[in-house]
């Protein structure tokens, strides 16, 4: 009787809510618990709004405007750490930080409980599969020991040495000399530079994009597609991609098509080296193969301990031309963009290149077919400190994340939940005035130099080449790239952005210009 009487209150009480409740007063609670919310939240955590269901996407937008049009104010003035919490059932959750001393604990202290994790590989997985790029644990260290080994190999350098130096004089600069006076998008010849390079490099193909007409090669443009759709997967939520690549819709259409186009090429270029390989050791003609898809091949054949299948190999050499390709294209167009700028920074690179060439036996006219020489580019400190400078203020990954195996705590205290998302802003930390003083946000090579010589910084302030154990392996063919690039041009031509073109950063994880980098290019002779 009690049990009915229980049951039949709540009956009518909820009869009289229906019948007295107004829309409004419903309208007027959620209200009521959203700015409580909004208190409780200021009160017990800092960084932006997080709504209830949609977490911080209502908000995002202008976060990603506030750092990259405004260098992260608002991280800084929240102490260079923020929590933040994504659409609801998404699952993401995590901290944003600026912090190096949390970047170090993460990228060397306890490197081990912070891999790329799950989500990072799932997302790049049909494109990089096993490759050093998107691999953790064993099989990351397996590939990290054999680059390392064959990277700083003089084989391998004076091989990449004589590779950047052909494709600068072959067809970098005969395509500018073509092009000469005429509005060119110089950040789309750089990477078309850059990605023709590492292919050498990794396949050791001649992909043909470098042409004076500038074609569209098909493995040159669907590779393109396919790391432009790979990285929408990190801006939207995972259960808006699954489905979108299960049905083949949008922008998971285009990555499935533009894979078949990459791992084709890719395949048969494996397939026909090994074929080549195992008939003849000398490559074609007698002359040997340097390329890094070519090495990996023999020290299989060679029984070495390592171990790479055939997809292994593809994953391996697709996961070299992601790293060499976008990251020293992109930032040689903030350089040049930069240089355009600080006419002064212009001056004293080009008096550095014009004393050394002065030390040379025979100097010759400064504008004929000067090929620079490793121990040349070593020498030009200044162009090396404002590379390095430009990389500081627009890194080519301008951001990255980690994923903790298992609950942690910073040294500072901060708590991180296992599966978390832990971000960290390179850009924003360019802009600290704690970390690189008041003129941080001016372009100042002279801030990488003392005594004559380049001073490097900690990794962990400076993370545009990662760090600690991650360090990448091709940093120093990565420097020797843009200085030839750079010097190479820089001697030649002087270059002036096109007046009423807007340069500014486009929002993805690699920091593109958004509208590319116009400018037109006049022979240095003029200025005689």
């Amino acid at each position: 009787m009690v049990y009915n009487m229980i049951i039949n209150l709540i009956f009518s009480s909820t009869r009289w809510l229906y019948s007295h409740l107004w829309f409004s007063d419903v309208v007027t609670v959620l209200f009521i618990v959203f700015v409580f919310n909004s208190i409780l939240q200021r009160l017990t955590s800092k960084g932006p709004m997080i709504w209830p269901v949609f977490g911080i996407l209502p908000t995002a937008v202008l976060y990603a405007y506030d750092i990259y049009d405004k260098g992260g104010n608002a991280l800084i003035n929240y102490g260079g750490t923020i929590y933040f919490r994504g659409l609801w059932m998404s699952g993401t959750h995590g901290i944003l930080t600026s912090d190096p001393v949390k970047i170090e604990y993460m990228l060397k202290t306890n490197f081990n409980n912070f891999p790329k994790g799950k989500a990072y590989k799932e997302r790049l997985y049909d494109f990089l599969g096993d490759g050093i790029f998107n691999a953790d644990g064993d099989l990351w260290r397996m590939q990290r020991r054999v680059a390392n080994s064959e990277m700083h190999s003089a084989r391998f350098m004076r091989f990449s040495m004589e590779s950047v130096k052909k494709l600068v004089h072959d067809k970098l600069l005969k395509l500018l000399e073509a092009r000469k006076g005429c509005v060119i998008d110089l950040q789309d010849v750089l990477l078309r530079f850059t990605f023709e390079n590492t292919c050498a490099i990794a396949f050791g193909v001649d992909t043909g994009c470098l042409e004076v007409e500038l074609p569209e090669a098909p493995f040159a443009k669907a590779f393109e597609i396919a790391t432009i759709a790979s990285l929408i997967r990190f801006l939207i939520p995972h259960f808006v991609w699954k489905p979108m690549r299960f049905f083949k819709l949008g922008s998971e259409k285009k990555l499935h098509d533009a894979l078949k186009i990459v791992h084709g090429f890719s395949e048969k270029i494996v397939k026909e080296r090994k074929m080549e390989l195992l008939s003849n050791k000398e490559g074609i003609n007698g002359t040997p193969r340097f390329d890094l898809l070519s090495r990996l091949i023999l020290m299989q054949q060679d029984k070495k301990d390592v171990f790479f299948n055939d997809k292994l190999l593809q994953d391996f050499c697709i996961s070299f031309i992601l790293a060499g390709r976008d990251t020293s294209s992109v930032g040689l167009s903030w350089f040049f963009w930069l240089i355009t700028k600080n006419k002064h920074v212009e001056t004293r690179i080009l008096d550095e290149i014009h004393d050394i060439l002065q030390q040379r036996e025979n100097p010759k006219n400064m504008y004929e077919n000067i090929a620079f020489t490793e121990e040349e580019l070593n020498k030009m400190v200044y162009l090396h400190a404002a590379i390095s400078e430009s990389l500081r203020l627009y890194p080519p990954v301008s951001y990255d994340h980690k994923e903790p195996q298992e609950d942690d705590i910073f040294p500072d205290g901060t708590r991180v939940k296992k599966g978390a998302r832990v971000v960290y802003c390179m850009y924003v930390m360019a802009r600290m005035e704690n970390l690189w003083g008041k003129d941080c946000r001016e372009f100042r090579p002279e801030r990488w130099i003392k005594d004559g010589k380049f001073v490097s910084e900690s990794q962990f302030k400076y993370t545009v080449f990662n760090a600690g154990p991650r360090l990448c392996v091709g940093k120093k063919f990565a420097y020797t790239q843009m200085k030839m690039v750079a010097a190479s041009i820089l001697l030649r031509y002087r270059l002036k952005v096109v007046e009423g073109h807007v340069v500014c950063p486009k929002v993805n994880t690699t920091l593109y210009m958004k509208h590319g980098l116009l400018v037109t290019m006049e022979p240095r002779e003029k200025d005689n």
